[in-house]
């Protein structure tokens, strides 16, 4: 197969679970892939798994920080000469604790990384998409994006503020022959999971993983490779006609 025969992807959150296995689904269609990431050392895990060295490049940035975003933009053009697919897919959970005792610095990183990266992200990489009057964006949003989840205020606002970027984007960018959805996963098996899990019931996380697969029709949570099934085809020519949408992929969560 080759979906994505001479495209050039960017990856954010490229080390983590569903942006390595994101950033392998391309390198399988043929893309050439940067995976960006604040943590070096993770960004070098994924790199030798991958193992693609000549269609891969890594890049550590901050995707908070708009320096880094122009960074991980330019060194993407540097070495592939354009961008024609950007998974805006960064992002982390925070504290658990209810609204009254969630804290300022709390709402503030979660909002920075989940809420700002994202903007950041559209901000940079919009214009060199314009340029070539072509391009797919994917921004990860979350079931929390789409309804409420106690204990995770910072969360879900930041992934409500997905959702709104990802709408006026799309409108922007129309003209320009530019598609931006965003996707919304349920609980997916990995890291972020079992953190928000020990921090619902702390030193009972398997019990909530329980009652979480019990809410999901499917009666499971969802993969990795799940999440990048989905981004892949939003990713390819196969969905060229889809823009401004909310992709649920959630086991059948919204069917209730």
């Amino acid at each position: 197969m080759a979906r994505l025969q001479d495209k050039v992807a960017i990856v954010t959150g490229g080390s983590g679970e569903i942006g390595k296995e994101v950033a392998r689904a391309f390198l399988r269609e043929k893309a050439k892939v940067a995976i960006v990431d604040i943590n070096q050392e993770a960004l070098q895990e994924a790199k030798a798994e991958l193992e693609n060295p000549d269609e891969l490049i890594t890049i550590q940035a901050d995707v908070s920080k708009e320096a880094d975003v122009q960074n991980y933009v330019q060194e993407t053009l540097d070495r592939f000469g354009k961008v024609d697919v950007f998974f805006n897919n960064a992002g982390i959970e925070g504290e658990v604790a209810p609204i009254t005792e969630q804290s300022v610095e709390n709402f503030e990183s979660v909002l920075s990384v989940n809420v700002l990266g994202v903007f950041l992200g559209l901000k940079h990489v919009l214009p060199t998409m314009m340029k070539n009057q072509s391009g797919s964006i994917i921004n990860t949003s979350s079931v929390a994006g789409l309804m409420g989840s106690p204990g995770v205020s910072p969360y879900v606002t930041s992934k409500h503020g997905v959702v709104g970027l990802t709408k006026t984007a799309a409108l922007e960018a129309a003209n320009d022959h530019i598609r931006v959805n965003s996707i919304h996963p349920s609980p997916v098996e990995g890291r972020m999971m079992r953190s928000l899990e020990e921090g619902m019931n702390p030193g009972h996380g398997e019990e909530v993983h329980e009652q979480q697969t019990s809410a999901i029709p499917l009666q499971r949570y969802g993969e990795s490779t799940d999440i990048a099934n989905l981004v892949l085809f939003l990713a390819s020519d196969e969905s060229k006609f889809i823009t401004g949408s909310q992709y649920r992929i959630d086991g059948g969560m919204g069917a209730s």
